[in-house]
This record gives C-alpha cells, structure tokens and sequence, in this order.
C-alpha cells in the first residue's frame, strides 16, 4: 500500500481515534505548545467509557480537562513537570509527580513507563509521506516510536521543522483531521528588576559562546542586552522569540558552535506566531529528541556553553530551589540540571542562575536555610554563578563561608541583616 492509501485509510474523526483508548492505559501526551489539544478534548468528552487512564505529560498548555475533579475516575494525571493547569490535581492528590531530569524521560518509555497510547500533533505529510512533529520532538517522538497505539491530530498549522522531527505514515494508527492555531505564548512584561538581572547576566556571556535559555521575562531581558555580542549560537532545549529578534539582527549565527555550527539546536519550541514562521521550513533550525538535545555528553560539546536559568531560592550554602516552595510542587527539574551538568564540562563552560532578589519585595529568594520540604533541584556543588539585579556571585571552587558572603553582597539591602546574622551564627565569625 502506498503512503497516500495509507493515510486515507487511517483518517478518521477524533471521536473514533479516541476510542481506541482503554481503560487502565497509560496515555503520553505531546508536550507543550505541540499538545494536541483537539484531541485532548475529544478524550475528555468520551470520559464515561474510560476507567484509570493515566495521562502521563510534562508542561500542559491547554485547559486539562482530565485534572477535574469530577474526572477522578476516569483519569490520574503523572505530571513530569508540573504546570498551572494540573498543579492543583497534584496539590492535592487526585495526581502524582514524577521527579526526572528532561533527557531521562524517553528512557522511562521503556522502564517503569511504558506507552500504550501516544496522542500527538504533526503537519501535514509531505510528498515523500512524512509528517513533522513541528515545535515538540522532545519526548513526544520517543514516545510515538515506544506507544502500541498513535493517535496524530493532523493540523496544517503546525510549522514543519527539520532534523530528527519526521516520522512516516506508517508510524503512526490513526489520523485526525483538524486545523487549528498552535498554542502560543504571550510576551513577558520585563520591568527594572528583570532589565537589571539582564544586563548583569549579560556581563558573563561573550562572543561565541553558544547559549541555553529558558522562558520568561528573564530570559528575555538578557538578550535585550546582548545586541553588542558577536557569533553567538543557540543549543537549548527551547527557545522562544528573543531568539528570533537577534538571529534577524545578526547577533545570533551560530556560526562559531563547535556542534552543529550554523544550526539553532532545541528540542522543543514555545511563543508567538512570529516564532513559528521564523523556523517553519528553515534549514537552519535542527529539532532532536531530548535525550540527545539534553544530553549533558552533548552540550558538553559545544564549547563556551552558557546555561542560564532560574529558580525559587537559593540558599547560603549554593543549594538551589527550583521547582517547589516549601512542599509544594509547582513545576520540575526540567532541563535545569541537564545543561548545568553539560556547561561544567563544556570548554570554556559557564552555567547563570538568574532571579530576582525577592518574591514581589515581601521575601528574600536568598535565604540561611531552604524552605521545609523544598526540593533541591540543583546541588550545591553544581552551582556556578547566581545573579540578582544587585550583582553576580562567583560560587563553584569557593568554601561556604565566601560563598554565603557572595550570596549576602547581591541579596536585596532589607534582607541583608537578617543573612548577616545567620552567616556570624553559622560560622562563628564577626566580619
């Protein structure tokens, strides 16, 4: 049969895809702004014939219907990464969490997470019969490879990116017809705080280096006040529409990567449509799974590797908080500890988290002790550089003593003296 007899044949409407879900199946969902949303819907609709359907995904974009409450028994969300829309289905224990690193995940398709069911997003087939995967390789494409059963919403929307993002026909059970716009991603408002944090953080990137960014106004404000770099690159596990402005103004060429020179290298993408016409079809965007994307071995080896990310608090001895307050889980590792690990190993490697020295002025994300209960995403002998809007502390080959005195001199002014006090405490000294 050819590709064309093969697709026509496995179209169908998403109420029948979607039956073909069973009770007690595990069902992975395409991350992020590639969540199939249309799909998700139709499941949700069809709730009544399931029983224990486990709903496994990291960043959930859409409205999650299957966390209601109402749907406890007909399924139970395995957040890998928590997000705003499932966060209180595992607060409060209609859902789990399971702690990994980004790159481990396909594993876990053949370990203790074995997919039944793949429920994803692709473009349209080309004439050779292949679909993207679009702005969601991740672990979306290992999933579909390790899943009994594929079920593919087809969306003409959908930008089609290179590298390893196709996969043929064949590959995929049932095809589901429905355009729509791609999830996107409103702009962060960068205010003082976050303009200062930039330019500090900026202080530490020069040209060449090759960047990994996460997402938010942070990140954003850095690459305000990286327009005066030269030959930067991009190996990240995603990138957004910052990125976007200074490849167009020249500053980003990727031209210097020591690994895939003259490629943008990322595992997933989010923001706004502009981000989605810039990679739809370029040559120069390369999508990969994130087992090799995240691979610490592989960032490694791109040389001068900057990895900047963000976090929820830091403690005096460099221990970093990134992805619960307190008890809380509100999010996960993510790439976090991936791209630290790749940038220590990295030539030249520099890896930046960056904050704000406070939560919202009230309390100081700089503090003696981790919150109770609070997981430490990044360990204290991982840690290299901390920024604030009040400066940059060098923290990787330093005792804790300089350390906690580098962390004292950018917390906020009105939280230095209570730090002050629990440094003299901790280490029985006066200066």
């Amino acid at each position: 049969m050819d590709w064309k007899s093969y697709y026509e044949a496995h179209t169908e409407t998403a109420a029948a895809a979607v039956n073909r879900i069973r009770s007690g199946d595990r069902v992975v969902v395409g991350h992020a702004c590639g969540e199939p949303s249309y799909l998700l819907e139709a499941m949700v609709d069809n709730a009544a014939a399931y029983e224990n359907v486990e709903i496994v995904h990291m960043v959930a974009m859409g409205r999650a219907g299957y966390c209601a409450p109402e749907m406890a028994p007909h399924f139970r969300h395995n957040a890998l990464f928590v997000g705003g829309t499932t966060r209180a289905a595992v607060a409060e224990g209609r859902g789990d969490f399971t702690p990994c690193f980004f790159s481990e995940v396909p594993a876990f398709f053949h370990t203790t997470l074995p997919v039944d069911v793949a429920l994803v997003q692709v473009t349209p087939p080309d004439e050779q019969g292949k679909c993207s995967l679009g702005v969601s390789v991740d672990y979306t494409l290992p999933a579909l490879k390790a899943a009994r059963t594929v079920i593919a919403q087809v969306n003409a929307r959908m930008p089609r990116t290179g590298g390893d993002s196709l996969v043929d026909v064949s590959e995929i059970d049932s095809f589901v017809l429905h355009e729509e716009p791609i999830i996107q991603l409103a702009p962060p408002k960068i205010g003082p705080v976050e303009e200062a944090i930039g330019r500090n953080v900026a202080s530490l990137v020069r040209d060449g280096d090759t960047l990994q960014l996460g997402i938010g106004a942070i990140p954003d404000a850095v690459l305000l006040f990286l327009k005066d770099k030269k030959d930067l690159g991009i190996h990240s596990e995603m990138f957004s529409d910052g990125v976007v402005e200074l490849a167009q103004a020249g500053v980003i060429t990727n031209a210097r990567k020591s690994l895939h020179p003259g490629k943008y290298v990322a595992t997933f993408l989010m923001g706004s449509q502009r981000l989605y016409d810039f990679v739809d079809n370029n040559p120069d965007v390369y999508m990969a799974p994130v087992d090799y994307v995240n691979d610490p071995f592989v960032i490694a080896q791109n040389d001068q590797m900057v990895s900047i990310n963000s976090c929820v608090q830091v403690d005096l001895m460099g221990q970093i908080a990134s992805e619960s307050i307190g008890y809380l889980q509100i999010s996960g590792t993510g790439g976090q500890v991936d791209f630290i690990r790749g940038a220590a190993r990295s030539r030249d490697g520099r890896s930046i988290i960056a904050m704000p020295s406070t939560v919202k002025g009230k309390t100081s994300k700089i503090v003696p002790l981790l919150d109770e209960g609070a997981a430490v995403t990044t360990s204290r002998n991982d840690a290299d550089y901390v920024v604030t809007e009040y400066g940059v502390a060098a923290l990787k080959g330093r005792t804790l003593r300089q350390r906690a005195r580098a962390l004292i001199d950018i917390a906020h002014p009105d939280f230095r003296p209570m730090l002050e006090e629990a440094y003299r405490a901790r280490f029985h000294c006066d200066d």
